[in-house]
């Protein structure tokens, strides 16, 4: 089982996007996959036409040592081999709570221990912020893919990222940027992402602004579903084609 978190510190970036998108290949590919919404928000829920509520909330799913298992939570979608863990407004809460836990970083991780025989591969839509929540994130995942606007503040934002993981003894978690919500009309997204051509850990593939993927919102479902032959859903593909490569799965062999 391979767990995937698209994070970053500013709101606004393609993070659900690129999380229901990616998700949604990588069922396609053949991968069992799980995505759980994390975020309060529970956007990445509503694109999936799943009502955004986990029975007993947070303080049940959260309850015992181990927490509860989230069988009891998870969803199916409308695509073969992808399920939703949902958001819950609840989720708000989730730091406090999370701060009466002993070794909270652990929770997260131990939730997935129970599904880990039933899922090749599970992505993390989580909350712009730095928290408890995000903690338990970072000691979690396989790797943090993160979307950035090619603008000064969301390389400033990775930045900040990166000397917090590296000052907290994480600075060994695989950190996965790439552009989104590009727009190469724009100088400045044109002259940032030329100065990280050479930097390894950015992946080819850039998602461009596009208007499929706002459409997304109307017909709440992944691009590929509706708008297959369009830039954006081509270049989901590729990213996740690069991401597989990058944690060296195949189908029934995660």
């Amino acid at each position: 089982m391979k767990v995937i978190a698209l994070y970053n510190l500013k709101g606004g970036v393609g993070k659900t996007a690129g999380t229901v998108n990616l998700g949604y290949l990588s069922a396609l590919a053949g991968f069992r996959t799980l995505i759980w919404d994390l975020d309060p928000q529970g956007a990445s829920t509503f694109y999936f036409r799943i009502k955004p509520k986990v029975s007993g909330g947070r303080k049940k799913l959260m309850k015992g040592k181990g927490g509860h298992p989230l069988d009891d939570h998870i969803r199916g979608t409308d695509f073969e081999l992808l399920d939703l863990m949902p958001a819950d407004f609840s989720y708000r809460k989730m730091d406090s709570a999370l701060d009466e836990i002993k070794k909270s970083e652990r929770w997260l991780s131990r939730m997935l221990k129970s599904v880990a025989d039933e899922y090749d591969v599970i992505f993390l839509d989580c909350p712009p912020s730095i928290s408890t929540t995000s903690e338990a994130v970072f000691h979690t995942v396989d790797a943090l893919l993160v979307p950035m606007i090619p603008t000064t503040l969301s390389v400033r934002t990775l930045e900040q990222l990166t000397s917090h993981l590296d000052t907290n003894g994480l600075g060994d978690l695989p950190i996965w940027p790439f552009f989104s919500i590009v727009d190469r009309r724009k100088k400045m997204h044109r002259e940032l992402m030329a100065q990280v051509e050479s930097q390894d850990a950015y992946f080819d593939t850039f998602i461009p602004s596009a208007s499929a993927v706002e459409q997304m919102g109307v017909e709440r479902s992944p691009v590929a579903v509706f708008a297959g032959g369009t830039v954006a859903a081509k270049s989901y593909l590729n990213l996740w084609g690069e991401i597989q490569a990058r944690l060296g799965i195949s189908p029934g062999g995660a």
